[in-house]
């Protein structure tokens, strides 16, 4: 990977297959025959080897057999698009490694169930994205190697944990990537680097393999996406290949509704951190954009407990635990003393605490009850996606002291996880704002569980209204 050695913008539009099409452009003009799929991914291809010595998004190319798996793909939503699979998935052939150093990783020897939904909508992979260790980091970045760069300004985190498959969204590298969330790893890179980031409801996808073992599953996979049509056209996709049975369908969304509807807003988290000054500006803005569009927006409470913050924590301090106490099924060369600080430190926490965790589950499953209350006579609940704008590269590292990173990341991350315990979905949505650097700034919409339709009509909406910022434009 090529040293970084000084600030700019990174993009990789230009006069080629892909041009400036979104997954759903790009493969109506592969459908039309303007482009093939083996152009676009050749194009695509050229345009990640173009940025990526700037950002270090990548983690794994696809060799030659895996590449082309769906480069003649004729059926599905999105055929012949090329994109990337973030390294916590399994993809045949390729190692899976989780963004740890704890470990060499193998190849898979099959996909994982959410590969194989996403390729039913006929993507074309090229390789696998970078995440930070396990995906428990808010930013992408490591104790010694090179971080995934913001492509709005290399200085700058792109968010985490799906970090490598936003920046190469953003940077128009391809027009859409895996991304998966298990408190806020959607939203958090989709909001630090402009996107569209969509985390669906419980159930509403596949689950993941480490879902399904869990006590409480708050992973959900999805995409990032540069346009609401595309985040609306994969959910589509994914309810043809399985539709949930528990859930109302979505369908394919194409546009706002006519309905308008009663939002609830919060400028600041109920666990008591405060948002920062581009982040509250961002928020007062879609309110007056929401207001001036009819609809009916109104301050609300969300109601939480007062433990939520702690308990979350002692979650996530088990995740680390487990992966620590059952590695060698990732690697037989497997080495919790090699994991990260971020990770050690979250297990010596869950160690100090683990005789809490009976509690701590259950009052986790009983989140649902308050924060449904706080939907009460409400369509939707507007929040910052995260407490404070983008941090520059280390303000996060896993290198940080412990208690001063752990401090820092719950300052940050103040708004995502609710929608994980709950099984709520929520979407990111670029806004208008920018921070003094230009970054961009972005707000969270949340629904009831199946919402994702509300959801997808208020993105459509504001999109139209007020187009998303472009880097290309900058």
């Amino acid at each position: 990977m090529t040293t970084f050695d000084g600030p700019t913008i990174v993009h990789a539009f230009r006069d080629d297959a892909l041009g400036e099409h979104d997954a759903v452009g790009l493969a109506a003009a592969i459908r039309r025959g303007e482009v093939s799929p083996a152009e676009a991914a050749r194009d695509a291809g050229e345009r990640v080897r173009a940025v990526d010595a700037r950002l270090g998004a990548v983690q794994v190319h696809a060799n030659g057999a895996a590449g082309a798996a769906h480069a003649d793909a004729t059926g599905g939503a999105f055929a012949g698009v090329p994109t990337f699979v973030k390294d916590n998935t399994d993809y045949e052939g390729l190692p899976t490694g989780h963004g740890s150093a704890a470990f060499r990783p193998r190849a898979a020897k099959r996909h994982a169930p959410f590969t194989r939904q996403l390729l039913s909508s006929g993507v074309t992979v090229l390789g696998k994205t970078r995440l930070p260790e396990f995906g428990f980091s808010p930013t992408t970045e490591y104790d010694g190697a090179e971080p995934v760069r913001n492509p709005w300004h290399t200085d700058y985190s792109a968010g985490g944990s799906s970090g490598g498959s936003a920046a190469l969204v953003a940077a128009g590298a391809v027009p859409i990537a895996h991304a998966n969330d298990g408190g806020g790893s959607i939203r958090i890179p989709a909001a630090c680097c402009g996107l569209v980031g969509l985390k669906p409801s419980r159930g509403r996808v596949v689950a993941s393999d480490l879902g399904r073992r869990l006590p409480l599953d708050i992973i959900s996979d999805g995409v990032v996406s540069r346009s609401v049509r595309d985040a609306a056209a994969f959910l589509a996709a994914a309810e043809t290949y399985r539709r949930s049975p528990a859930l109302p369908p979505v369908g394919l969304v194409e546009g706002p509704s006519a309905r308008r509807l009663r939002i609830g807003f919060v400028l600041d988290s109920p666990n008591g951190v405060h948002s920062d000054a581009s982040t509250r500006a961002a928020v007062k803005e879609t309110v007056e954009t929401l207001g001036r569009l009819g609809h009916t927006v109104e301050p609300v409470e969300l109601g939480m407990d007062p433990s939520f913050t702690d308990d979350f924590l002692t979650y996530w301090g088990m995740l680390s635990f487990l992966l620590g106490a059952t590695g060698r099924t990732l690697g037989a060369d497997f080495d919790r003393r090699r994991m990260d600080g971020l990770s050690q430190g979250l297990r010596e926490e869950y160690l100090r605490n683990w005789r809490r965790t009976p509690g701590v589950l259950r009052r986790l499953k009983r989140t649902k009850e308050a924060y449904a209350a706080s939907f009460r006579g409400l369509d939707l609940v507007m929040s910052p996606v995260l407490a404070h704008t983008t941090p520059p590269i280390g303000h996060l590292s896993p290198t940080v002291p412990y208690a001063k990173l752990i401090e820092r990341i719950l300052a940050y991350v103040a708004f995502t996880p609710v929608d994980n315990v709950v099984g709520t979905p929520s979407i990111s949505v670029p806004t208008a704002s920018t921070t003094p650097d230009g970054l961009p700034v972005g707000v969270m919409f949340a629904a009831r569980p199946g919402g994702e339709r509300k959801l997808l009509e208020i993105a459509f909406e504001l999109e139209a209204d007020q187009p998303f910022r472009r880097i290309q434009d900058r």
